[in-house]
């Protein structure tokens, strides 16, 4: 079980932070991450419209060979992840990337709210615990 990416957008589906995990190079470049969060921000605020009954909008998207998973916080922030498509717990993997994007970014001082996240410690941390993950059996 792989956890490949993450992905954190903005309440204004700007990207402010991308990272990759998987062992092969991602085939997207800088340009084409910005659109996908785009894209995906548009969406997803679609879906919550069009929905029958009240909805917080895309949860999951499932392809043949991926899993895109979404959490939004309250302030509408999005963190999004990609794995496998057998991978499980994902929704906790994603409240434990918040809590540390709410440890090493939110709290850090020179940080400016909706802005792109340049933090070394969440780096660390972020990649120390999808590490973690992507090593357990």
């Amino acid at each position: 079980m792989t956890i490949s990416s993450l992905m954190i957008i903005n309440k204004a589906g700007g990207l402010i932070y991308q990272k990759g995990f998987a062992s092969t190079p991602s085939k997207l470049d800088s340009n084409e991450y910005l659109v996908l969060a785009g894209t995906f921000h548009g969406v997803h605020t679609i879906s919550t419209r069009i929905a029958p009954v009240p909805s917080s909008g895309i949860e999951v998207i499932e392809a043949s060979t991926f899993k895109l998973h979404c959490f939004q916080t309250q302030t509408g922030t999005k963190f999004i992840m990609t794995t496998d498509p057998e991978h499980s717990r994902v929704e906790l993997h994603l409240k434990k990337i918040y809590e540390i994007y709410s440890d090493y970014v939110m709290k850090n001082p020179f940080y400016t709210p909706e802005m792109p996240i340049r933090c070394e410690l969440f780096d660390v941390n972020v990649l120390r615990y999808i590490k973690g993950v992507n090593e357990s059996p």
